[in-house]
């Protein structure tokens, strides 16, 4: 075999190689993205006109995101802001518009103490999404709930959904770390969150008008049955 059957041989080879070393790195990067931002990565793929786009939008913000002072609430001040949050949560049944108004200045507070930039509502967002992916549709079903109870277009049941969306969001700020939130914690909350508005901290209050149950409700037909017996028996 001649000298230049071996070099053009020694080239397609590295080539190769380099092409495979390339969808290797690739395909963890891609991974790697995905488990960092949840939801937030498929999202973001939507919204860009390709998959490359969307990964080097994602890797940008990861960049900014480390450029950010971002730190964690100490005890005290995690205990202030609880305190705010459950004084926000009795005002709803009063004033639910006004509550979910203070709701969504309070995440914003909490946001600022933690170093996020809160200027812009979007620039918001995709600073959140480096470390709460998971939680942060959350926290957008909140916002568009508040900006439309701003112009009375919210129903009750409306608000109350944003206190909770809100609310995720909200505990996670707290507890989270200055670095990137532990995704299976996160994950758990959102549950949570999901599936029982008053498991994870203070409960959302009810409007105190909405129907009760019956403490006084008859008795059943066994209970009656089992209550004449006593009768006739003596006991």
């Amino acid at each position: 075999m001649s000298t230049v059957i071996w070099v053009a041989v020694v080239v397609v080879a590295v080539v190769a190689i380099v092409a495979v070393g390339y969808l290797v790195l690739q395909q963890q990067r891609r991974h790697r993205l995905r488990d960092r931002f949840g939801p937030e990565y498929e999202r973001t793929v939507q919204e860009r006109e390709n998959r490359r786009d969307a990964e080097q939008e994602l890797i940008a913000r990861e960049q900014r995101f480390s450029s950010l002072d971002i730190r964690a609430l100490d005890a005290g001040t995690r205990e202030i802001y609880a305190k705010k949050w459950m004084e926000v949560q009795e005002r709803f049944v009063d004033a639910p518009g006004f509550a979910v108004t203070e709701a969504d200045h309070l995440v914003t507070s909490v946001m600022a103490e933690r170093g996020y930039p809160t200027e812009n509502f979007e620039q918001r967002l995709s600073d959140l999404s480096v470390a709460h992916g998971r939680t942060l549709d959350h926290y957008r079903q909140a916002h568009e709930i508040s900006t439309r109870a701003a112009h009375k277009e919210a129903s009750t049941e409306e608000l109350r959904q944003a206190m909770v969306h809100y609310r995720a969001l909200f505990e996670e700020l707290l507890e989270a770390p200055g670095s990137p939130a532990d995704d299976n914690r996160a994950s758990r909350r959102t549950e949570s969150v999901d599936g029982d508005p008053g498991r994870t901290g203070a409960t959302v209050p009810t409007d105190r008008n909405a129907p009760q149950a019956d403490s006084t409700a008859p008795e059943t037909t066994d209970d009656a049955e089992r209550a004449s017996r006593r009768d006739t028996q003596g006991r």
